[in-house]
């Protein structure tokens, strides 16, 4: 039999089936479909609804209080005072009114409270994942969550938020419910409905709201805190912002002429209130981090008592630091901004966060939280390659020339620009001091010796080096080349800190830490974090070489900058750091039990004056550091004896021994870059940069014939 007539043999018997048996099929259907209805109904008659009658009182926010890590002062309490303006909705720009309901729910003016199919697919997600989790809430819904039921996420607390919000809608018009609605909004921190939020970000009433600050008031809604115009993710607060802009296009509240001028319109937001709030980019930093782990309606509502690892003393110290030389340093370098982060590394914990001189200076964008900003580290990353090159058998006796080097192979060697595609790097004064050893080079941090130390290295190794150190910023190698030690990545002085702690740890890291604990209302512990483990990431004696180098005074003394670095009596190793455009200046300096990382610069991007960072940073970083280790335990560096007479020589640093050809060479000719602790190369041209590095050095011996 064909496999046409298989088919129609089957079909012939099928479409019959179900010709005799079709009111059978429908009633049984039906009858499954009744019973469960009525048994649905049976238990949702059974539920004991909450009163809907004062539906126009929010509930009551209990505050979340953030206090410092002796849990005695307090920096912040959330909630401690709701600001909020009740305004009927004829004095709610109708901006407002239409820009919440294109993002928010579309369909308001259409439904009954619920939305089937967004209830449906909720439903699917949340037996698909077994949780309670969907959303799929209305406007309506949105009123009932926020007056009359709690946060649980159970199916029961479902069922009643949509018997709940059917019920509103016949005892409410859409106008009333809208209204709800927009006058209790929470738009962050204590800020509750459109009036409020209004006056504090534009500094108007919220029926003087244009097109434009109203697409803004409806892109904060779904998360408060992270979509603040005041906080650190502005370019997504931007982006959304234009989402609801395009979604009131799509749904014909405004022509595409003016959704394009809105987009085009740039927006001033008023300068945040100054509140009583200690630490203000510390708390917000706190409270971000409250609001991913735990969600907004906690934040509002969840009554805890949250133990930061903020010292409140050497924070007010810091403050009085910053805001003082940040005013000179702008009239002195054209510096207007700082940022200041302190980090305990044996334990990871913040102890310190200065975002800016000023956080509510609106004139230098204060309430930017600069630390947490992605910023070119300049020289301050170099000892991250010094670390891994002496993880693979390079020692700080290991000798590189300092000499003007060509290193893109795609240039002759005695091309010495950085023009076109090549690269030939210079240093800070301009100058080259020919052979120098790795522990004078990275002291006084010189480029060429750095440049050569990364390629020695390795660029991928070096990266991961710095990652698994705690830079979080970094992408892959490609995106570099060889600048990457000079600073060409961008990181954050959170990051950085962090980094360098593993340093003072003997190669131990640990995560920053900014909450240690949080208990609920009824003393109950929700979190603990006051016992950290870390992660070796770096061999002891590699990260007391680093220390020994970055705390030497006297291998750092021809840089010029040890007045503002040394600190008599005291191990304090510091690593400065200036971009080639100025832009960036860093200090970062620990001891064994603290690290003080600082930034000047400006947020726009503004070039500074072309000094180095030892003169615009290191005096603030100085007096700053003077005063906390005073406060702390003195402990010093410790020292592992290193045995390296079974190196070879060159990395001993006996550099100049001459080769078969009585000549002297760069490293290059007695290492093999992937194995420098084993043979030296049967032929060293092999490597695409010997010749680059070769030839200046032949030509430094005939300018210095009596050092060969």
């Amino acid at each position: 039999m064909s496999h046409t007539s298989r088919s129609r043999g089957h079909g012939r018997g099928f479409i019959p089936f179900l010709r005799r048996h079709s009111r059978t099929i429908i009633f049984s259907v039906v009858g499954v479909g009744l019973l469960f209805s009525g048994v649905g109904l049976l238990w949702a008659a059974t539920l004991k609804l909450p009163d809907i009658s004062s539906i126009e009182t929010r509930k009551v926010e209990q505050s979340i209080k953030i206090y410092d890590r002796t849990g005695t002062v307090m920096l912040y309490n959330l909630n401690s005072s709701t600001d909020r303006t009740i305004v009927p909705l004829d004095q709610i720009s109708t901006n407002i009114q239409n820009a919440t309901i294109s993002i928010e729910d579309p369909n308001f003016y259409q439904h009954h409270g619920i939305e089937f199919v967004a209830i449906a697919r909720a439903i699917l997600a949340d037996v698909t994942s077994m949780s309670a989790s969907q959303g799929g809430s209305t406007l309506t819904q949105q009123v009932i969550k926020n007056t009359v039921l709690t946060n649980q996420k159970t199916f029961t607390r479902k069922i009643e938020e949509w018997i709940l919000s059917l019920k509103l809608e016949r005892l409410y018009t859409k106008a009333q419910i809208l209204e709800l609605y927009l006058n209790q909004a929470p738009y962050g921190g204590n800020m509750y409905g459109v009036e409020s939020a209004a006056e504090t970000f534009f500094g108007v009433h919220a029926n003087e709201v244009t097109l434009p600050e109203a697409a803004y008031l409806a892109a904060v809604l779904p998360a408060p805190t992270y979509y603040s115009p005041y906080g650190a993710h502005k370019k997504d607060l931007d982006a959304r912002k234009n989402l609801v802009l395009d979604k009131m296009f799509e749904h014909g509240y405004i022509t595409a002429s003016e959704r394009d001028e809105a987009k085009a319109t740039v927006v001033t937001f008023a300068t945040p209130r100054a509140s009583s709030i200690t630490a203000p980019h510390f708390v917000f930093y706190v409270e971000q981090y409250l609001q991913d782990k735990y969600g907004e309606a906690a934040l509002e509502q969840g009554g805890w008592s949250v133990i930061t690892s903020l010292d409140a003393d050497l924070q007010t110290k810091a403050e009085e630091v910053v805001a003082e030389h940040s005013a000179d340093n702008q009239t002195k370098f054209n510096a207007s901004n700082t940022g200041m982060i302190a980090i305990d590394p044996t334990n990871g914990q913040i102890l310190v966060m200065v975002g800016s001189r000023n956080y509510f200076d609106k004139t230098i964008d204060g309430n930017f939280n600069v630390t947490l900003a992605d910023r070119q580290p300049g020289s301050s990353f170099k000892p991250f390659a010094y670390a891994e090159a002496f993880e693979k058998g390079y020692t700080p006796d290991t000798v590189l020339y300092d000499l003007p080097t060509q290193f893109s192979t795609n240039c002759t060697p005695d091309n010495h620009t950085s023009e076109n595609g090549c690269y030939s790097p210079v240093n800070y004064d301009g100058k080259f001091r020919g052979p120098m050893s790795l522990r004078d080079a990275l002291a006084q941090s010189i480029n060429v010796p750095s440049v050569k130390t990364l390629y020695l290295a390795g660029i991928n190794d070096t990266l991961s080096l710095a990652k698994s150190m705690g830079i979080s910023t970094l992408s892959d190698a490609n995106q570099y080349g060889l600048t990457l030690v000079l600073g060409g990545g961008e990181v954050t002085l959170l990051d950085m800190t962090s980094a360098y702690g593993a340093f003072a740890q003997n190669g131990v890291h640990y995560t920053p830490t900014a909450v240690l604990q949080i208990k609920d209302s009824t003393g109950k512990i929700l979190e603990d974090n006051t016992q950290q483990s870390g992660t070796q990431v770096l061999p002891p004696v590699v990260a007391q070489q680093i220390n020994s180098i970055l705390s030497d005074p006297v291998a750092r003394e021809p840089l010029g900058e040890d007045e503002f670095l040394a600190f008599p009596g005291h191990d304090v190793a510091v690593k400065t750091g200036t971009t080639n455009n100025y832009k960036d200046a860093w200090t970062i300096g620990y001891t064994p039990n603290l690290v003080v990382g600082m930034w000047a610069g400006n947020n726009d991007n503004t070039p500074m004056m072309k000094k180095v960072s030892g003169f615009i940073v290191g005096p603030m970083w100085h007096e700053f550091m003077n005063y906390a280790i005073s406060t702390r335990p003195q402990d010093a560096f410790t020292s592992t004896e290193v045995d390296e007479s079974a190196l070879k020589p060159i990395l001993r640093g006996q550099w100049q021994t001459p080769g078969t050809d009585g000549q002297l060479h760069e490293i290059l000719y007695w290492v093999d870059k992937n194995n420098p602790t084993g043979p030296a190369p049967s032929n060293p041209a092999s490597d695409p940069q010997f010749q680059y590095w070769d030839e200046p050095v032949r030509a430094w011996v005939q300018n210095n014939p009596a050092a060969s």
